[in-house]
């Protein structure tokens, strides 16, 4: 027994050295503060110029985008998992592969700004402040989730975001009617700020964009109104997209569409297997050539603003963060039927529903 004890104890105390001594590894390495680097030109339509070709990143802020976008990748991952194992029910749209469109649109904005998306929103909903425990408990229905356990995968909310929307396309007129009432009337509309981002991941649902559509100049669809388009697989390059459509519409020059140019890793939908209207190789290409979070990793590696080890330990911690908050998707209990009524109206009125039979009728009385 004593020897046992003493193995246990042992196995503990080097856990903690190694943890120690990567710890002082990484301190004693001579880092870089920041780094120029280039990003890919942006197309332009009716703009004489647009976001610049080199940006500055610094050590803090690249960590905190890998962060996040490696976040993002897990969750999404988790929420396959929990999907095939039947905890998530219904409509789920995952955004593994498109985490720098995510990232990146949030870096070059203000949190005070308003922002409203489509159904695949996981991404979106973390990155404007949600935590991954309030978004897988919404996925599995659970009262922790973000909307009570009532929304599911494309209907959750937080500050200043208005949500994914189910209806193809709704978030576009949903957001220009929002602006429309905060400004009153139609003619301000056209100096409002606002940003329409289309995120073209080159396939819609399960056909190619380019079997599909006349022209795939989607920043060019708005006619008359101003476009990019932007490289959606570099966090920087949207970064700066974001920023200099950011400013374009504060300077009450007028709304502007922005065309990312992503990949989605997964199908359209956890009910698409993905590879029956493009090929494994196809895929497996753009993870070893274009790959978001490798391409920051790399960077950050090369220019001496952080180590493989870091990248490690921040991985090991993330994959603690969305274990523990799959954990808690799995065991918080759903909400009660009584509660099926809440927060349709403002008060929570006694209400009815009609079930399938006529004569049955499930009342609130909440």
């Amino acid at each position: 027994m004593k020897k046992m004890l003493a193995a246990a104890v042992s196995r503990v105390l080097s856990g903690v050295a190694q943890k120690r001594a990567s710890r002082v590894l990484v301190a004693s390495c001579n880092y870089c503060n920041d780094a120029t680097f280039e990003i890919k030109k942006c197309d332009l339509y009716r703009l004489e110029e647009g976001p610049p070709v080199t940006t500055v990143l610094t050590r803090e802020d690249g960590l905190k985008y890998y962060r996040m976008m490696q976040t993002i990748r897990r969750m999404e991952l988790k929420a396959d998992q929990l999907y095939k194992q039947k905890f998530i029910r219904g409509f789920c749209h995952l955004c593994d592969g498109q985490e720098a469109c995510c990232v990146g649109l949030e870096a070059g904005i203000n949190p005070t700004d308003h922002v409203i998306t489509s159904y695949r929103a996981h991404g979106l909903c973390y990155t404007r402040g949600l935590s991954v425990r309030a978004i897988l408990a919404e996925l599995t229905g659970r009262r922790g989730g973000c909307a009570k356990g009532k929304g599911g995968s494309m209907h959750m909310y937080a500050k200043n975001f208005y949500g994914g929307n189910g209806i193809v396309g709704a978030q576009g007129p949903l957001g220009a009617g929002g602006q429309i009432f905060e400004a009153y009337n139609m003619a301000a509309l056209w100096k409002l700020p606002c940003v329409f981002v289309c995120e073209n991941n080159l396939y819609g649902m399960g056909t190619s964009a380019e079997r599909a559509a006349a022209s795939t100049d989607y920043y060019k669809r708005g006619h008359f109104i101003p476009g990019l388009r932007v490289d959606g697989m570099d966090v920087l390059c949207v970064r700066e997209a974001t920023r200099f459509a950011a400013d374009y519409c504060r300077s009450e020059k007028g709304p502007i569409v922005m065309e990312l140019q992503t990949y989605r890793y997964h199908g359209h939908s956890m009910s698409d297997p993905g590879v029956s209207y493009r090929t494994r190789q196809e895929i497996q290409n753009v993870r070893s050539k274009s790959d978001p979070i490798m391409l920051l990793k790399d960077r950050m590696v090369n220019s001496k603003l952080a180590t493989v080890e870091e990248f490690k330990e921040i991985d090991v911690e993330v994959r603690k963060e969305i274990d523990d908050a799959a954990h808690f998707a799995t065991t918080d209990p759903e909400p009660p039927l009584e509660e099926l009524g809440h927060h349709i109206y403002c008060d929570n009125p006694p209400f009815e529903v009609r079930g399938a039979s006529q004569w049955i009728k499930f009342k609130s009385l909440s």
